[in-house]
């Protein structure tokens, strides 16, 4: 179990007059950026309100990994399960919010030791000063493997990051997906934390029960401690 640094017993739920709820899904339209190759977020009005019909109705296509999601194992383990048979104890629950704002290409344990003493089981990190939501970040923050398998010795069920992906996006390995896969663990990616400040929370962000996808979109919220 790796030693916690005592500066971060200075780590308390959010303070009484932040909002009692912060909405850390970035919004989900035509103009939200995804992966180069992959899916957009498309919709179609099937039926107006009108003469003819009293509802609207709509088709959306667009891949799962868009805005504020989780990945299943399946995405990257080819015997792994769908984000529809996952329990979803890890999405609900105690969390604790880390800024590492900058900190170049990989999160790494340096980044997060301070924060670590009593840490939950959650942790979500911040690597944007502002997250950009109009565009593609080919130059993303992911986590360093080590840090990851160190987070799973200490306990960590679950980590989440405000950038798209754990791994940076033009790795061809994904060496810390295969760490999640390995290590059991799960994660939420494309979060917006941008006005959160650091600190412990109750995260909710559950994903879809799609029985046979390899991600799933998550409206993701915390909410203060009591």
């Amino acid at each position: 179990m790796p030693s916690a640094d005592d500066s971060s017993s200075a780590f308390r739920p959010a303070p009484a007059r932040s909002p009692a709820l912060w909405d850390i899904s970035p919004p989900v339209h035509a103009g939200t950026p995804v992966y180069p190759g992959d899916a957009p977020y498309r919709q179609e009005w099937t039926a107006r309100i009108g003469p003819d019909g009293p509802v609207n109705l709509s088709a959306v296509a667009m891949t799962p990994h868009i805005g504020a999601h989780a990945d299943a194992p399946l995405h990257y383990d080819p015997q792994g399960a769908a984000v529809g048979e996952l329990d979803l104890d890890p999405f609900l629950g105690p969390c604790r919010v880390v800024h590492a704002i900058g900190c170049g290409p990989l999160v790494e344990w340096r980044h997060l030791a301070r924060a670590l003493g009593g840490l939950p089981p959650r942790l979500l990190v911040r690597t944007y000063g502002r997250m950009p939501q109009d565009r593609w970040d080919d130059r993303l923050a992911g986590f360093a493997p080590d840090a990851l398998e160190r987070l799973a010795d200490a306990g960590v069920r679950l980590v989440g990051i405000d950038t798209a992906s754990v791994d940076p996006a033009g790795s061809a390995t994904l060496d810390s997906h295969q760490v999640l896969r390995r290590r059991g663990l799960r994660v939420l990616e494309g979060l917006l934390l941008d006005a959160v400040p650091e600190g412990d929370y109750e995260l909710i962000a559950l994903p879809l029960r799609l029985a046979t996808a390899e991600a799933s979109p998550v409206r993701a919220v915390l909410r203060a401690l009591r």
